[in-house]
């Protein structure tokens, strides 16, 4: 407010300096309702006897003619023969020293450019100095940004999925309601909260949810937002940010994605005093720094709490840690439900459903999952969003959208076809495998084709058995190219590239070789200067290695081989259903299994293809990627 009255005050300054000059050069110019001529006009006038009075005043000469209309004429030195026709022609005259301008009015002309120049100066100034937004010399000033409970309608209502780490920022909000609670009792409240998670399962959701259940203003800042060019900016605006919540206490600090600035000292390449450990340091005393009764909680969010400094973690710093990991089912159930609230719904519509084939998906998954079905619906220009807009939904995120305008030569459709039959028949046949949720040769994104697999459980760990046959369901596509196209073609580049690196991990990671044994033959955590594994074991070992990790692909290999060999007239049938529909879901999947007829499909995903034409690329082809 005093930063508005003071611009305010220096441009009425201003507006008045402009005044009076223009005020004074309105004194110098021509009265009201005369006309300038010439001076011979006005001799002309004199000597014709068409002028009654003169006014002389130095340089301006002021007639007034018969009719008694005034006129105006300027000489550059008096001419002493006017005086003499003014009497010849009795004509009145008075002469007037010129006027001399008022001392304040000498003073404002003199002085008016300096004046306007300092007003200026003294104007950028103040902006430079923090009175205006973004100033020059504003560095040091915080930039967090602060919601109070009229503008942070967020509460613990709108936050689903995480229901263990509500319950431990709980006493939080109750601290910041009843501090005396704790206090009398003798208990501190924890004075910071790290919260740890992969990206989108709701970290700042849940600190902005805090606030708005305590009611307490809320400071949010990011941690790049502390770290400038000029050194010492970070620390300068460290302190300004804690004094403002200070000011505003009990109140929450949250510092998104703290990593930025808050990483182990000591490990960069510029010494232990650049700008980001000065922010640091800072950082550390602040928290440990101010009065446990002052009311103010600092929160953080970071997805990589294994690179901060052991120092942010002590007690009395961060020293409560909060998981929030992915949502299991009953999570993104919660999930989607708070988010389904915002869009009209049909009655089709089942979350639970959506929840089971959404494995793997963060909370932002989902909201983006539930934007992306109502868009589909008014594309379809529909009043509700129904359950087969959610499926075309999940299929554009899991899969990409779809290339419809992409020409594909009917040999190129064939192949394809193949491919993906090689890979889903395979994935039906292994007992370990996730079950096949759809197979489609629409080209999608990057690959042509590509076979669906969704697991029926969230998948915490990963074994053996399920890995040697994820392999072999990989190996299907080339293996059914080999014996139903009689060719081999790239579309597999991508499947052995995933096999043999699931193999690998298996050997050198999993200890899950019998003649390797559980041994660990490659060290994520030692790497070079320039990145990359250094190397951990010698020559020798690693020909063991390079020899396990082969044969299991071709163990894997000559099993999904097998597999397509006797049951050659399901990929046949699946073949045909593919050319004929381009998608087909579990259930005609099912049919083909069974040896009957895939039933049609279902209304709203009939793609009946016509006859292509005979242009077209090739892609890569590739199933979807199960959990390692």
């Amino acid at each position: 407010m005093n930063n508005m009255f003071s611009k305010s005050a220096i441009w009425v300054v201003v507006a008045l300096l402009l005044f009076m000059l223009f005020k004074q050069f309105d004194n110098h110019s021509p009265a009201g309702g005369s006309k300038t001529i010439a001076y011979s006009e006005l001799l002309d006038d004199v000597k014709a006897r068409r002028v009654k009075d003169v006014v002389i005043e130095g340089q301006n000469i002021t007639a007034t003619r018969s009719d008694d209309t005034k006129v105006r004429a300027t000489a550059t030195m008096l001419d002493r023969g006017l005086i003499g026709d003014l009497r010849e022609n009795g004509v009145r005259f008075d002469v007037k020293p010129p006027e001399e301008p008022s001392f304040l009015q000498q003073v404002f002309i003199s002085w008016f450019p300096m004046l306007l120049l300092i007003g200026v100066w003294v104007f950028f100034m103040r902006q430079m100095q923090g009175g205006g937004k973004g100033g020059a010399f504003s560095f040091g000033k915080s930039k967090a940004r602060m919601l109070d409970e009229t503008n942070n309608s967020v509460t613990f209502a709108d936050v689903a999925g995480c229901d263990e780490a509500k319950e431990e920022v709980s006493e939080i909000v109750d601290f910041l309601r009843d501090p005396t609670k704790f206090q009398k009792l003798g208990g501190r409240i924890p004075r910071g909260v790290l919260m740890v998670g992969p990206p989108g399962t709701g970290k700042t959701l849940l600190a902005r949810a805090i606030a708005g259940e305590a009611k307490v203003p809320f400071f949010s800042i990011s941690g790049s937002d502390f770290v400038e060019m000029f050194v010492g900016v970070g620390a300068s605006r460290v302190r300004d940010m804690f004094e403002n919540a200070k000011k505003h206490s009990p109140c929450i600090i949250f510092i998104d994605e703290i990593d930025a600035v808050g990483r182990h000292r000591g490990a960069g390449m510029g010494g232990g005093n650049d700008e980001r450990e000065q922010t640091l340091n800072q950082l550390l005393v602040e928290m440990d720094g101010f009065e446990a009764t002052s009311g103010v909680i600092v929160i953080a969010a970071t997805n990589r709490a294994d690179v901060l400094d052991k120092a942010l973690l002590r007690p009395g710093r961060f020293d409560r840690q909060v998981m929030v990991g992915l949502p299991d089912i009953r999570g993104r159930e919660q999930i989607l439900n708070v988010h389904m609230r915002k869009v009209p719904i049909g009655t089709d519509v089942k979350a639970d459903i959506i929840a089971r084939g959404t494995p793997g998906f963060s909370g932002a998954d989902l909201a983006n999952l539930v934007n992306e079905a109502a868009l589909f619906a008014a594309r379809r220009n529909k009043r509700l969003v129904e359950m087969n807009d959610f499926e075309d939904a999940k299929d554009k995120i899991f899969m990409g959208p779809e290339r419809k305008s992409m020409v594909m030569r009917e040999e190129e459709r064939r192949n394809t076809a193949y491919h993906e039959s090689g890979h889903a028949v395979i994935a039906k046949l292994l007992p370990k495998a996730d079950p096949v949720h759809k197979v489609t040769i629409m080209p999608r994104g990057y690959a042509l084709g590509l076979t669906w697999q969704l697991p029926e459980h969230d998948a915490l760990s990963g074994y053996k058995d399920k890995m040697l046959e994820e392999i072999s369901i990989l190996f299907g596509g080339r293996i059914a190219e080999e014996i139903f196209v009689g060719q081999m073609s790239t579309g597999a580049s991508n499947d052995f590239s995933r096999a043999t690196k699931l193999a690998r991990s298996m050997v050198t990671r999993f200890g899950m070789s019998e003649s390797m044994g559980v041994m660990v033959y490659e060290d994520s955590e030692n790497e070079g200067f320039f990145g990359g594994a250094t190397k951990t074991i010698s020559e020798a070992t690693q020909q063991k290695v390079d020899a396990e990790i082969r044969a299991i692909l071709d163990t894997q290999y000559a099993l999904a081989r097998r597999l397509l060999e006797e049951n050659r007239d399901k990929v046949e049938m699946m073949t045909r259903a593919l050319l004929d529909w381009e998608t087909i879901d579990a259930e005609q999947i099912n049919d083909i299994m069974a040896g009957k007829e895939p039933r049609p499909p279902k209304a709203g995903m009939l793609t009946k293809r016509t006859p292509p034409g005979d242009s077209g690329s090739g892609g890569v082809a590739t199933n979807a990627p199960a959990p390692a």
